[in-house]
């Protein structure tokens, strides 16, 4: 992992391969049409699911990076179902901000239905906050990091509704976002293809279920689409009428 010579905008993480594009890869559209970079972390290879191999997730992230136009996408394999909290770990996830520098910082929700994405939440949240401490050191290739703690943490919306704090129109990246979603094509249903085990995204209706999930928050602005986000904390503005 190399330093890198420009920040990033913002920095999205996900426990798994395919976290981030389910959950707030609209958004990410967005963010990289308004003219900024955009990079991408999976805290795992996603290798104890029960579809798809770590090999064909490898390349499904890297045909989904490709289609998004992230500027970097990394993988830090910190294990599937074994994302503990270890200092080791949290170094990791910090050295991936500090290689970055990201203003906005994605994440998985705290409250969530798979244990993964609850322990990477809290992994984030934390390196978030110790990324920033002058006295905590990391390197990378030999060459210490300068500390840095993103302006702002967002956790988004998987599979259990969190009442969001703020929701991004994706009305204009939403058809755009489903390519990176796709993507990942062995997590999917399929029609004709052999019948497989069944998982909670295997169903036929999960891609359904989430088109609703955008259209019942894009209803809540008035939009046709929406993704929804929790802040980790109080959001303070500068001008007033730039945001309202």
């Amino acid at each position: 992992m190399e330093q890198s010579p420009e920040p990033v905008y913002a920095l999205a993480y996900g426990a798994h391969p395919d976290d981030v594009e389910l959950s707030c890869g609209a958004t990410l559209l967005n963010i990289m049409n308004e003219g900024k970079s955009v990079a991408v972390c999976d805290l795992t290879r996603g290798e104890m699911g029960t579809h798809g191999t770590p090999e064909t997730r490898k390349q499904e992230a890297a045909t989904a990076t490709l289609l998004m136009g992230y500027q970097s996408r990394t993988t830090l394999d910190l294990g599937d179902s074994k994302l503990f909290h270890t200092e080791e770990n949290i170094a990791e996830i910090i050295k991936v901000i500090r290689k970055f520098r990201p203003t906005v910082v994605f994440a998985n929700p705290p409250d969530e239905r798979h244990p993964d994405h609850i322990k990477a939440s809290k992994l984030v949240t934390e390196a978030c906050y110790y990324a920033g401490l002058q006295q905590l050191t990391t390197t990378i290739n030999g060459t210490a990091q300068v500390p840095h703690r993103p302006k702002h943490l967002l956790y988004y919306t998987q599979f259990k509704h969190l009442e969001p704090d703020i929701i991004v129109d994706i009305s204009t990246t939403f058809e755009a976002s489903r390519k990176g979603v796709l993507a990942f094509g062995t997590q999917f249903f399929k029609e004709g293809r052999a019948e497989e085990p069944k998982t909670l995204i295997k169903r036929r209706e999960f891609l359904t279920g989430l088109e609703a999930r955008a259209r019942y928050l894009g209803e809540q602005i008035g939009t046709l689409y929406g993704e929804g986000f929790k802040l980790s904390g109080t959001l303070g503005i500068s001008s007033f009428t730039k945001v309202f």
